[in-house]
């Protein structure tokens, strides 16, 4: 026997970069986040995508474990928003998204599958237990049962005997795919189980990864189609609402115009107003968004599949764009109406806040003048005062005067009492007079 020959160490890889950013990896890998399966001819794919609001993804997990040989499924496998688990005889995809979680299972199509389609025989076949399907966390937002075969996509009389089992004799949409690659044909209408379904109809030669994207996209399309239905009902409910408080804030307008109507109550009835539209806006903005964003979604899948028609078929996106884009127009418009009328409430209450101003100056004009005229008065009475108060003064210091007259007298001075009064009174006016100058002066001075 020969000894094998150990392979020399390698070196450590020397990095020749500045440290990553925290999201880089992250953010990378997101290209590889949700590859498409590859499906083999003949399958059936049973896919269910249910609103997650309130459903945590413990929840989801805790859900999955309860599949065959998924007990010590550990809950890192879902911290990346996507999972595939293999069994022997299927695989069971899940996905998380902001608003819905998908669950896609792949088997291999039932033998009954193209000839009778009955329902009831169709769930009994599924790999996976019904029970499980009905117990997954959240509300069912689209259901379908996609049969996927060969076939020859040259021949569409061909092609319409072998789905009309499938679509129970019922009238379809088809397109070609790609360049005549593939056909797929549905119906658009919900079975008793809840269910549609799609059919897709590949050459034999079509390579497997091929049919995994086909898959995909079309599951997507559906998905997206019904997510960005979800602002139909929102537009139609807020429509009465917003013709209301168009009227209202026509009327509060009308009322403006009027002087003698109180600015209390139309500022009263214009907050009401506003704080309807806030919270209309705050409700039902990221609806509205994210209908946008949905039929973005759409219209790029149905772009992705390259339809080609068929003679005497509508194609799948023919179909889609005609019926979806008078619900989008509706949700487009309501938004707009809705963003339209917080921006004229908003301009009102300028408006309003204006005339509340106008008459706030007029009222501080008023009183600057009454302000004005007591101020003349308080100076004339200040300066009658002041008058008033040089004669007391002088009266007072004369009065002292004859004290000290009357004293000099006493000691024996000859001094003519009413002749020292007389003339001090002009001498003691002046000087009053003149002190408090000094004192005004004085006060001007150091506040000017």
């Amino acid at each position: 026997m020969t000894a094998l020959t150990p392979r020399p160490a390698q070196p450590p890889v020397v990095s020749a970069l500045p440290p990553n950013d925290a999201l880089r990896e992250v953010l990378h890998d997101e290209v590889h986040a949700r590859p498409p399966a590859r499906i083999r001819l003949p399958a059936l794919v049973v896919y269910v995508a249910v609103l997650n609001e309130g459903v945590s993804r413990e929840a989801e997990w805790s859900h999955l474990r309860q599949l065959p040989g998924q007990q010590d499924l550990p809950p890192e496998d879902l911290s990346g928003n996507f999972l595939r688990l293999r069994f022997d005889t299927h695989t069971l995809k899940w996905e998380r998204h902001t608003e819905f979680s998908r669950y896609s299972i792949v088997q291999a199509l039932p033998e009954a599958a193209m000839t009778g389609g009955d329902e009831a025989e169709l769930i009994r076949a599924l790999t996976v237990d019904p029970a499980w399907l009905a117990s997954i966390p959240g509300r069912t937002v689209a259901a379908i049962m996609m049969a996927m075969v060969h076939g020859d996509v040259d021949d569409p009389a061909a092609m319409r005997a072998q789905a009309d089992p499938w679509f129970e004799g019922r009238e379809t949409l088809a397109s070609m795919l790609g360049i005549r690659r593939s056909c797929a044909m549905t119906d658009f209408r919900l079975r008793d189980s809840g269910f549609e379904r799609l059919l897709v109809i590949s050459p034999p030669n079509t390579s497997e990864l091929r049919v995994g994207r086909i898959s995909q996209r079309l599951l997507e399309l559906e998905t997206y189609r019904l997510m960005a239905l979800r602002g139909l009902p929102v537009a139609k409910e807020l429509g009465p609402m917003l013709t209301e408080s168009e009227a209202q804030l026509a009327a509060i307008t009308a009322r403006m115009e009027n002087t003698e109507a109180s600015d209390q109550e139309l500022l009263q009835t214009l907050i009401g107003l506003a704080a309807r539209i806030e919270r209309a806006t705050a409700l039902n903005m990221y609806r509205f968004s994210a209908t946008q964003a949905y039929h973005g979604l759409v219209e790029q899948r149905i772009t992705q599949l390259r339809e080609t028609p068929i003679p005497g078929t509508q194609t799948v996106g023919e179909f889609l764009q005609r019926r979806l884009s008078p619900a989008i127009a509706t949700v487009q418009a309501t938004a707009q109406r809705l963003t339209s009328l917080s921006q004229r409430v908003e301009r009102a209450s300028a408006l309003l806040r204006t005339r509340v101003d106008i008459a706030t100056e007029a009222q501080n004009q008023m009183l600057l003048e009454k302000l004005t005229k007591g101020q003349e008065l308080q100076l004339r009475l200040q300066s009658t005062v002041e008058g008033l108060s040089i004669a007391a003064i002088s009266y007072y210091v004369v009065s002292l005067l004859v004290y000290c007259a009357k004293a000099a007298k006493s000691a024996g001075l000859p001094v003519n009492i009413e002749l020292a009064t007389g003339l001090s009174i002009p001498l003691v006016l002046v000087g009053v007079w003149w002190m408090g100058k000094r004192v005004q002066a004085a006060l001007h001075a150091e506040n000017p």
